[in-house]
């Protein structure tokens, strides 16, 4: 697109249109001024296999089943009361966050070198399994309270769905391919993955539900109590118990893999700009100070941290593109003509990176997002000149969860801590994978505590 100098492109793929787009303001049509028409989501594998047959409320195309699973996860799961009811679990989890980070500090096998991207990563996943699941861990933990190797594998294959998850796959335009032969290996992969995440989660939901049945449990604790207790009006269960297992999977994969890679990224832009990082801390010491931690109440006034996560998230996207979107009738966008069943992808990095609209975009600027009015900063961006949370009716609905974790991972690791390249390295490589759009090797920073020994003690 780019060799073309356009901001929107139609490949033609079998009998589906292909419609890919750089420019804010022809998003803005297609998400915001449209939704409605483009409100469903393409019928392929790995959505199929990771939805459990489209059982849930982002992967499923349009229809009854989106519509019920969409109002459970906006009215039962993500509302801004249940949002408020889990912030002790998320409180937990944060100090916890800080004990591991510290004890990696001390410990002298390492020299105090923390592999940032498994830390940012477990941090999300203990997040949402303690939401869900109200536990930490499916085993026991390691002793400095990292992952377990239960824990490793269910990351390890949340992550290789979401790498899956979308990815071009030549059956998915060729419908008769499917089920004769596995071409590219994609199905095997996910097929595999899905199962290595059911082997943790499925048992757990399973015995939920029959606590529920039984009357062992009677007080909502966590998520799956909430999706285990919805009911009809005739009191039968609202959610068939593959309904909830999918729903699950669906919110581990949304809650691991954006969060963690913009603090990921971010923290290693600004090792290399110690300026920038500086100043980030400079502004948690006077909102916050440095004889307690900083809280979920302190992040609205976090305005520079906010603005250095809104920079990760523009320059380094955690994938190429949006959740694919499928036009349900024919229209006109900006001229041009789209056929009904047409898959929209919106560019991250082609919004992001967009020279029309960004000064010096290869450049990590977080003082570029700062108001001059001094107001709240916020990751998400309606006008679509970045793309962190998607908008419209198939917007994402976790954005006030999302940016809390995010928010929150970023804030704790800088108040916490001090951060350096390790002492083999003068500065940290921000070469981006061949194969995707993480760092190509994952951050390892030098790091050393930052606060009074009390204040971890205290953990």
């Amino acid at each position: 697109m780019e060799e073309m100098n356009t901001e929107i492109m139609c490949i033609r793929l079998g009998n589906v249109h292909v419609i890919s787009i750089t420019s804010p303001e022809i998003a803005v049509e297609f998400l915001k001024k449209q939704d409605a028409v483009f409100s469903s989501r393409p019928a392929v594998l790995s959505a199929d296999i990771t939805s459990r047959g489209y059982r849930t409320a982002v992967l499923s195309p349009l229809g009854e089943q989106w519509k019920k699973m969409r109002r459970v996860v906006v009215s039962d799961v993500l509302s801004t009361e249940r949002h408020r009811w889990l912030q002790g679990k998320r409180a937990e989890e944060a100090d916890h966050l800080v004990r591991f980070v510290y004890n990696q500090s001390m410990d002298s096998t390492t020299g105090g070198v923390v592999n940032v991207r498994v830390v940012a990563q477990h941090f999300c996943g203990n997040v949402i399994r303690k939401m869900i699941f109200g536990k930490r861990f499916f085993g026991n933990g390691k002793r400095d309270g990292g992952p377990g190797v239960e824990e490793e594998e269910h990351m390890s294959a949340l992550f290789t769905i979401l790498a899956y998850l979308y990815a071009f796959s030549p059956s998915d335009y060729f419908p008769f391919l499917r089920g004769h032969v596995d071409l590219d290996g994609h199905e095997k992969i996910l097929r595999t993955a899905t199962a290595s995440v059911a082997k943790y989660q499925d048992p757990e939901i399973d015995q939920r539900i029959r606590q529920w049945k039984e009357g062992i449990k009677t007080e909502q604790e966590d998520l799956l109590d909430v999706l285990s207790g919805l009911k009809e009006k005739d009191g039968s269960p609202f959610l068939s118990p593959e309904e909830i297992k999918a729903q699950i999977v669906e919110l581990m994969l949304a809650a691991v893999d954006n969060p963690s890679n913009a603090v990921e990224w971010a923290l290693a832009e600004m090792i290399n700009q110690p300026a920038t990082l500086e100043r980030a801390t400079e502004e948690l010491d006077r909102v916050v100070g440095k004889e307690r931690l900083v809280q979920e109440s302190d992040l609205s006034q976090l305005n520079y941290i906010k603005s250095c996560l809104r920079e990760s998230f523009r320059l380094h996207p955690i994938a190429p593109f949006n959740v694919p979107h499928v036009s349900i009738i024919d229209t006109t966008i900006a001229g041009y003509f789209i056929p009904k069943g047409s898959h929209v992808l919106l560019s991250r990095p082609g919004l992001g990176r967009n020279v029309r609209v960004w000064d010096e975009p290869l450049q990590y600027r977080p003082e570029r997002h700062l108001k001059e009015d001094g107001s709240t900063v916020v990751l998400a961006d309606p006008d679509l000149k970045m793309l962190s949370f998607s908008i419209g009716r198939r917007g994402c609905p976790a954005v006030n969860l999302g940016s809390s974790i995010t928010v929150m991972l970023m804030a704790r690791l800088l108040q916490g801590f001090s951060w350096d390249v390790p002492p083999t390295v003068s500065k940290i490589d921000l070469n981006e994978s061949a194969g995707d759009l993480f760092l190509a090797e994952p951050l390892n920073a030098k790091v050393l505590p930052r606060l009074a020994e009390s204040v971890y003690h205290q953990l």
